[in-house]
């Protein structure tokens, strides 16, 4: 829910998008600044791959068209690649230029890289784990199913039907948790900086697949339309969403704010993911540079199509009454209203819940408010926080076989596009037998005990009041 600024003075060059009003300056991007972006690309990433798959023959649906395989389709299936490896392993052979090329660019680090405040940037996810969770899920995902260029590609894979977009989100999660989980991780050879480069492969997997096939039949996907698959403004728009739509949408909607210095370390963190999944890094080199692509991209690039819809939905539909939190169907729709806004949200199809719901997530909103601004007070408490959080969450997410993925991913070939795949359907809503408990429950007693808080000071305030006022007459003989 976007909060209204009595203070904010508007003129012509004041910009309304989507429920987000910002000041419009000659340092943002237009749409036809940005349009060039869309037909450039990770070239390197790519070469690397083709390369890859010369060392160590993919799997068969991996394989470009009419590139011949190396085993027989009765055998077993080959055994998985770990494309990092390959990479690490075989970058100093003859005629591995591309490789070492790339293992050089992601492990020389820039000058502005500094590891103190990466180290901060990564404290600050889990110092707001709950916030920045919620927004990355309704916000930043379901949200960003509101860019239809973006959603051409994602129907395509069919990864956003209702059966696997858990185990998607819970992958991309993944990846967040890696970069996030310790200073080591993120530096070059840790487990962050491994699964940044396998999901750049994976990136580069994807796009060369749908050209493929774009290129043998044009109708599956226009390129003139939509631009090359994953382009340099889709790789942006990703980071973006990941960091500056937290910070300035989705943390704020929440009622959380970010003191500077935290949005400095924050942007730094991704500003490096980005340098390591192959995405211009320019963008994000100040905080307002930052906001400005942000702005810009939104103004852009949002425009739901029927195709939107569908994966949007999808993503509530697979998420209802699942664990840890057995969110029902209304609450999840009253999460993303909160977030997205009403324009948004209806463009999207999202449901209208009732106003029980929206005070549920209020309720969530102040217990957030409550936690982090508490925690964030006492440095003892803001680190034990943090290092409980970093394992907690990893299990859950990444380990736990009842509630996650059950192992680690190492982002392989899964989703593959083929020409019988150009939609998603939309899931079916099921709502038997389903009773709201976990994170409703915890948020309705977050609601109520804040509800009779402020009654019980508003009732001994105005007691108060009167005896101050009972005083002071006594005491003048009035």
């Amino acid at each position: 829910m976007a909060w209204p600024n009595p203070f904010r003075r508007k003129d012509e060059n004041t910009r309304n998008v989507w429920g987000y009003t910002f000041q419009w300056t000659p340092n943002h991007s237009t749409a036809e600044e940005l349009y060039p972006l869309k037909f450039t690309y990770d070239v390197l990433g790519e070469d690397c791959l083709n390369r890859l798959d010369e060392i160590s023959s993919p799997v068969s649906g991996e394989l470009p068209r009419n590139q011949p395989r190396t085993y027989k389709e009765k055998d077993a299936a080959p055994p998985k690649r770990d494309l990092y490896a390959l990479i690490r392993d075989h970058r100093h052979e003859k005629g591995n230029e591309k490789l070492l090329g790339l293992w050089n660019e992601v492990n020389t680090i820039p000058e502005w890289v500094n590891w103190d405040q990466i180290a901060r940037g990564q404290e600050v996810f889990y110092r707001y784990a709950g916030v920045a969770l919620t927004a990355l899920t309704y916000q930043s995902l379901l949200g960003g199913m509101g860019a239809a260029r973006v959603t051409e590609v994602l129907a395509r894979t069919g990864g956003f039907s209702t059966k696997v977009a858990k185990h998607r989100l819970y992958e991309t999660t993944q990846h967040i948790l890696q970069v996030t989980r310790s200073l080591e991780s993120i530096k070059p050879g840790g487990a962050g900086q491994q699964s940044s480069i396998r999901v750049r492969l994976l990136h580069a997997a994807v796009r060369r697949r749908i050209m493929k096939l774009a290129e043998d039949k044009p109708s599956y996907y226009s390129v003139e339309k939509y631009g090359i698959p994953i382009n340099d403004l889709d790789s942006i728009a990703t980071i973006s969403t990941f960091s500056s739509t937290l910070i300035w949408l989705g943390f704020p909607r929440q009622g959380i704010f970010l003191r500077q210095q935290e949005i400095e370390d924050y942007l730094a963190l991704w500003r490096l993911i980005a340098l390591y999944l192959g995405t211009p890094t320019s963008s994000f080199a100040t905080s307002l540079q930052s906001r400005n692509i942000m702005e810009s991209i939104f103004i852009s690039e949002i425009n739901p199509s029927e195709t939107s819809k569908i994966l949007a939905n999808n993503i509530i539909l697979s998420l209802q009454a699942q664990p840890p939190a057995y969110a029902s169907h209304d609450f999840l729709n009253a999460s993303a209203r909160w977030l997205n806004g009403k324009d948004l949200s209806d463009a999207l199809g999202l449901g209208n819940p009732s106003y029980y719901y929206w005070a549920l997530v209020a309720g969530q909103c102040i217990f957030f408010c409550g936690l982090c601004y508490t925690y964030r007070s006492f440095e003892y408490l803001d680190k034990m926080k943090i290092a409980k959080l970093r394992k907690v969450l990893y299990h859950i997410i990444v380990e736990s076989k009842d509630h996650g993925l059950g192992s680690e991913t190492n982002f392989e070939f899964k989703y593959i596009p083929n020409y019988s795949t150009t939609t998603t359907e939309l899931g079916e809503y099921n709502s038997s037998g389903f009773k709201p408990q976990g994170i409703e429950r915890r948020n309705l007693y977050s609601l109520v005990v804040t509800s009779v808080a402020l009654a019980a000071a508003t009732y001994f305030g105005v007691k108060a009041a009167f005896w101050v006022f009972w005083l002071v007459k006594k005491k003048l003989g009035m």
